[in-house]
């Protein structure tokens, strides 16, 4: 597999460019301990809750390996960030302030204990975010580390396919693919896999890897997305392409021909396969129970429908499982207003509207076209996904938008040696 794809930086080495005057040096390249970090998170936020797996986890060891990987994660960004240099990132500041309609709300208890554990949780996750930012240089080095980390967690599943095929299409999640090493839902696995079929299709259009690395990243995605069945992430992935390829199509024409094929191609599929194409999107589903976004509509009526005091209504109830009257709410925005009430909501909206429009004001790159694919897969999958208030995989996609968008650092000039002293005569001292 080219080495370009999976190393930690980009082809070259690390980028020596001068930037803006007046912002901080960039450090001698990304350490690859850098990488690790981003791998402990993405372990913090696979989650414990899920299909039952070949080798029994207690759920409670599932929870002792995740907070353990999110300690390690900070102990090991703050080991190779002593000195505590940051980056300015209205993201990771928005995402701090959230912790304060979180704190006040959960102290209030009616989440139980467990909401100041999750409090305890998003402030380490944040304060990680905050030590990693020192390498986000609008580079696609954090973009390489999520494509390695989440391609590692499908192959996990696709080995536990391979093991036990029975246990990873069970009849209660109506054979759609779980994670059978591992306790993954269906759309945890669609979600992974829509994320880094989009990023590695950014990375072929703008040469950054070639194309048979590509496609061992890419084809294996494929089948796990389409053993999902996931509606969500496979609308995120083929609706955010859309945005991110059009950035690209005035300056790029690699961009303009993968656009022109791409809808070709969708053209004769949707004529040619319309029926398997419309039994895969129904999954089995009668249209009625499709309508209702299979019965979440039901969850977020009784939601809105709660009565909720003036404290509630602002502060929401506390940091909780992101369910509602023992069902899960599967909508970001309601369960942010759930639990951190219209404040949490406005700084979430905050965090999306900031990152677009920083987008929007870059001109057209790579960069930015792996970032606006990121922001719209958050934003279309927030409908009926949960995520955007606490520590999740969704903010770690929009982390790596925000480490895109970031304003390259200045390069630390070398060290120039300074003259010899050239040597005065003693005679010539004398006569001075």
């Amino acid at each position: 597999m080219s080495q370009d794809l999976w190393r930690g930086v980009l082809p070259g080495g690390a980028d020596t460019a001068g930037a803006r005057p007046g912002v901080e040096p960039r450090p001698a390249g990304t350490p690859k301990s850098v990488g690790i970090v981003w791998g402990l998170l993405i372990l913090n936020t696979l989650g414990s809750a899920g299909a039952k797996t070949i080798i029994p986890l207690p759920r409670s060891l599932i929870q002792l390996v995740t907070m353990g990987a999110l300690l390690a994660a900070f102990t090991l960004a703050l080991a190779l960030n002593l000195r505590l240099r940051i980056r300015a990132s209205a993201f990771v500041l928005l995402l701090t302030l959230l912790l304060v309609p979180s704190v006040i709300s959960s102290l209030q208890l009616e989440s139980g204990y467990g909401a100041l554990f999750r409090c305890s949780r998003l402030a380490l996750f944040a304060a990680t975010l905050w030590l990693l930012s020192r390498w986000w240089d609008g580079s696609e080095t954090f973009v390489r580390h999520h494509i390695r980390m989440y391609f590692a967690v499908l192959g996990s599943v696709a080995a536990g396919a391979v093991v036990s095929p029975g246990a990873a299409m069970p009849e209660t999640y109506g054979g759609r693919l779980v994670g059978a090493l591992w306790p993954l839902t269906p759309p945890q696995i669609g979600q992974y896999a829509a994320v880094i079929i989009g990023l590695t299709v950014l990375l072929v259009l703008g040469r950054r890897t070639d194309k048979v690395s590509a496609a061992v990243v890419i084809v294996p995605s494929l089948i796990l997305l389409a053993l999902t069945h996931t509606r969500t992430a496979t609308l995120g992935l083929l609706i955010g392409l859309v945005l991110a390829i059009g950035s690209l199509v005035l300056t790029s024409a690699a961009a303009r021909r993968f656009f022109t094929w791409a809808v070709l191609i969708t053209v004769v599929a949707a004529v040619g396969f319309a029926p398997a194409l419309r039994a895969w999107f129904l999954r089995g589903q009668s249209q009625e129970y499709l309508t209702s976004l299979t019965g979440r509509a039901k969850v977020w009526d009784a939601l809105l429908a709660a009565p909720r005091t003036t404290s509630e209504k602002l502060f929401g109830m506390g940091l909780g499982d992101k369910s509602f009257g023992g069902l899960p709410i599967d909508n970001s925005w309601l369960a942010v207003y759930q639990e951190q009430g219209w404040i949490g909501i406005t700084l979430v909206a905050a965090i999306i509207v900031v990152l677009a429009g920083v987008a929007l004001l870059r001109p057209p790159s790579l960069a930015r076209a792996c970032a606006i694919f990121l922001i719209s897969y958050c934003a279309i999958a927030s409908y009926t996904e949960a995520g955007l208030g606490d520590a999740s995989p969704y903010l770690l996609h929009l982390a790596v938008a925000a480490s895109l968008l970031a304003a390259p650092a200045a390069a630390t000039p070398p060290a120039t040696p300074e003259a010899p002293k050239r040597r005065v005569p003693r005679w010539a001292r004398e006569w001075r």
